[in-house]
């Protein structure tokens, strides 16, 4: 008969493993599938119920895309600044790029909408080479100017070359179709985004166990140690840019899609800020901590919208007046709370709470 920390080993395996090419594996332990499989029959069971008009409706999806698109494209930033440790603030200009890309072939070319996501994607992974030069020489501050600059650069050519991205108006795109098949409605949106998404995070966590994700983190740790040792950091670095772009072109095509539709003031430099502070809320070198990130900087803002509309509708309808600004204040002193208090981020309070659940009831038993 087997003992119980035998049965507890087995299902709360330690993340320690026995070799190189179990450590490339996403799901190392079983505890680790078992909550991925049901997170996504949880996904399925809410869309089926959505069929039949219980659960989510259309606005719950709007805004379960806006989560999955802003999650595409903070994972990129992860893998840029949490991993790499280059500092970019030049994120939503790379967005900028694959959405207008995305949008000039769909309407000026008539190219179908999966082929002008990779094309957006594509475009901006090219700007991402062009952007992460100047890291040769150049890095912290500096190379954040550097990107700073991008962003500005980006703003100004989609506001004022009118001929081709037709300035603030902007360009307003049909439905979205994939392989023939309309992506009217939000929840249709939904599943295709959503599956995007998981591939995405799946590339994502390949990549960062592969030796290439190694060679990130040691140009991270010190990339002065990662050259000496025979890393050529400058290609990883390079590297590090092009794919973090390529994430936010994917994004930013998706997001035109979403809207049906691509305008200047999506892709500006205070949206920047935002993906920025969603790495940051989130855990920097976590992507599972992207997730959390995202989730909260994302609802954070609808919820505060939500209450006071409740508090207006319930008490004073002029309270929306006042309490306009102070949302945004609110908003913002909860992500500085965040970086003060917890600089491991919402991850690591997942961690604590994992570990601790790990043992409990048998504290006695190791990790």
């Amino acid at each position: 008969m087997r003992s119980l920390s035998e049965w507890y080993n087995d299902i709360f395996a330690s993340t320690a493993v026995a070799s190189y090419r179990e450590d490339e594996r996403i799901f190392r332990t079983r505890f680790m599938r078992t909550w991925f499989v049901i997170f996504l029959c949880v996904v399925a069971a809410i869309n089926l119920a959505s069929l039949f008009g219980v659960g989510a409706n259309e606005y719950h999806y709007f805004i379960g895309n806006l989560i999955l698109v802003n999650l595409i494209s903070a994972i990129g930033l992860q893998l840029l600044v949490g991993f790499t440790g280059l500092l970019s603030l030049g994120h939503a200009a790379f967005m900028g790029v694959g959405a207008y890309t995305s949008a000039l072939l769909i309407t000026e070319v008539g190219c179908p909408f999966s082929l002008s996501i990779l094309a957006g994607g594509a475009a901006a992974a090219l700007c991402g080479l062009i952007v992460g030069i100047p890291s040769l020489r150049i890095k912290g501050f500096y190379l954040m100017v550097a990107t700073l600059a991008f962003q500005f650069v980006i703003e100004y050519t989609i506001i004022h070359w009118e001929g081709l991205t037709r300035g603030i108006r902007g360009i307003e795109l049909p439905t979205p179709h994939l392989f023939g098949i309309p992506l009217e409605k939000n929840q249709a949106y939904f599943i295709f985004v959503f599956l995007l998404a998981v591939f995405f995070m799946w590339g994502a966590k390949n990549l960062t166990r592969s030796k290439i994700g190694r060679a990130f983190i040691a140009v991270r740790d010190n990339d002065i140690s990662a050259e000496i040792i025979g890393i050529p950091i400058f290609r990883y670095k390079l590297m590090a840019f092009a794919v973090s772009a390529f994430y936010a072109g994917v994004g930013g095509a998706v997001f035109a899609g979403l809207l049906r539709t691509a305008i200047p003031e999506d892709y500006v430099f205070l949206n920047s800020i935002i993906f920025l502070a969603m790495v940051l809320v989130g855990g920097l070198g976590r992507l599972v901590g992207t997730v959390f990130g995202v989730i909260f900087v994302t609802l954070v803002p609808v919820l505060l919208d939500l209450l006071v509309s409740y508090i207006a509708h319930a008490f004073d309808p002029n309270f929306t007046v006042y309490m306009g600004p102070m949302k945004e204040l609110v908003f913002g002193g909860l992500i500085i709370l965040f970086i003060i208090f917890e600089p491991e981020g919402l991850v690591g309070i997942w961690i604590r709470l994992r570990d601790y659940f790990k043992i409990w009831p048998l504290p006695y038993i190791s990790e």
